[in-house]
């Protein structure tokens, strides 16, 4: 039995009137756990063949599924192939939700706090490996996780970033076509997931977070573009946080509107029944119908864990804002000509469908990565932990692939490839040397037709390049 805390039990049931006793019920039931199927590595239909029991549609997300409780989806090959991402299922409609009012193709995108990386991961997809992705988490340690994650998708346009929300709007001033904050929060929706957000809450913590949230807003704002769409969201019930955040929002940025979204039709109106600046809400029509367009998901409604979400325009055409003040990406950690002929001569003898912008590289010590294609935005001076694909390093005369470019490619990208059974699969991840008769040379591993790394042949024994770091243990 869940045990909620007394000023928080006390406050919903203010909100939810007769549907309290549902809601703190739900506390109680067993969670519902979501995948979301990965389509820059595989495709919905291919995957649900090969995935174990028999998932159900989350009728908010066109990638995502609910599965059994009882499988540890995470020791599977495909999960570390990243052919999946296992996502709280109330999470996949943030991301979802910006999809169904913009198409995210070749666009701009801003993720502002991104960590661990599953609605990054997920604008990625529906990115489809066209535009910019921009993913940011001021955390070091979790910068680090969402950057494995990226990687681990296979995701080839997207700089991770180790920055605070200043920094970034100083550097990238009126520059996204679409920004999301999913903003750190007092974690209500997570009490029954977490039972550190539930033993940390009190009033004081909601407080300190909507407070937080507003300067993260503030700064935020600075990186969109005129017409283009902010997307503000929480995992919490409390107003301060959600409505009354908004309703503040709206009268410090008169340019932003709240807009409709179909995606929104599965889940509640935004919860108007309080008082702003003196009045209630229902007494200004306006900004009740502004706040009713939000967004609730409340876990005794649907299989979730629970979400606030809002979807704000800045009123303007975005056709030509973002031109005014563009800023040249620094070239002088460009990787020098010979170099650049290692890894040319490794693409024209391993890799094809997949044509690089060689003049778009930029190189950290032995490191070499391929900037996304318009990333025109210096580097310098920010804290990086992935400055797009990292292609792989130069070890002296020889150019070694990276597990980052394994993971971006498929067996359409690549002159060799090999595909591994199950137990074949367990001992790749393991470490393993596998003997194959295969032609020498670098050699792509695949498991159910999705990269899972590098292999390296020689005379029929493939030397085993999948990272020490993410080697599983029996």
């Amino acid at each position: 039995m869940t045990n909620l805390p007394e000023e928080f039990e006390k406050r919903m049931k203010e909100m939810l009137g007769g549907e309290y006793e549902a809601f703190k019920a739900s506390f109680n039931e067993s969670r519902r756990i979501g995948i979301r199927v990965n389509t820059l590595k595989t495709d919905t239909d291919t995957f649900l063949k090969l995935f174990p029991g028999n998932p159900e549609k989350i009728k908010w997300c066109e990638t995502g599924f609910f599965t059994s409780t009882d499988e540890k989806y995470g020791r599977l090959s495909q999960h570390d192939a990243g052919a999946f991402y296992m996502q709280e299922p109330s999470a996949q409609a943030v991301a979802a939700s910006l999809g169904s009012v913009m198409d995210l193709k070749g666009r701009k995108v801003l993720d502002l706090c991104a960590a661990p990386g599953g609605k990054s991961t997920q604008l990625a997809s529906m990115m489809a490996g066209e535009g910019v992705l921009v993913s940011n988490e001021i955390n070091r340690e979790r910068a680090a996780i969402l950057s494995s994650n990226i990687e681990r998708m296979g995701v080839r346009n997207c700089v991770v970033l180790n920055e605070t929300p200043e920094r970034i709007a100083e550097t990238f001033e009126n520059w996204f076509d679409a920004v999301v904050v999913d903003a750190p929060c007092s974690g209500e929706g997570m009490f029954r997931k977490d039972e550190t957000a539930l033993r940390e809450w009190s009033p004081a913590n909601v407080e300190m977070c909507a407070d937080r949230q507003k300067d993260i807003l503030r700064e935020a704002v600075k990186t969109l573009k005129d017409g283009g769409i902010l997307v503000y969201s929480t995992c919490t019930f409390a107003v301060d946080e959600d409505e009354k955040q908004m309703a503040e929002f709206l009268c410090e940025y008169p340019e932003f509107e709240i807009i409709e979204c179909e995606n929104f039709k599965f889940f509640d109106k935004g919860f108007t029944s309080f008082e702003f600046e003196g009045k209630k809400v229902s007494d200004d029509p306006k900004l009740k119908e502004s706040l009713e367009k939000c967004a609730r998901l409340w876990p005794h409604k649907i299989d979730g864990e629970g979400h606030f979400i809002c979807i704000l325009k800045k009123r303007g055409s975005d056709e030509t804002v973002g031109e005014k003040k563009k800023k040249k990406s620094e070239r002088n950690n460009r990787p020098d000509k010979k170099s650049i002929g290692l890894i040319k001569d490794f693409f024209s003898d391993m890799i094809v469908n997949f044509e690089p912008d060689f003049d778009n590289t930029v190189c950290f010590a032995d490191s070499v990565y391929l900037l996304p294609k318009d990333f025109n935005i210096s580097l310098k001076g920010l804290k990086i932990q992935r400055a797009g694909l990292l292609l792989g390093e130069i070890k002296k005369d020889r150019f070694e692939p990276s597990h980052s470019l394994a993971m971006a490619l498929n067996k359409n990208n690549c002159i060799r490839c090999a595909e591994l059974d199950e137990d074949e699969a367990l001992k790749f991840r393991h470490g393993e040397e596998l003997r194959k008769d295969l032609p020498n040379g670098w050699t792509l591993m695949l498991v159910n037709g999705v990269s899972l790394g590098w292999g390296k042949v020689a005379n029929g024994a493939i030397k085993n390049h999948y990272p020490k770091g993410l080697r599983i243990k029996f």
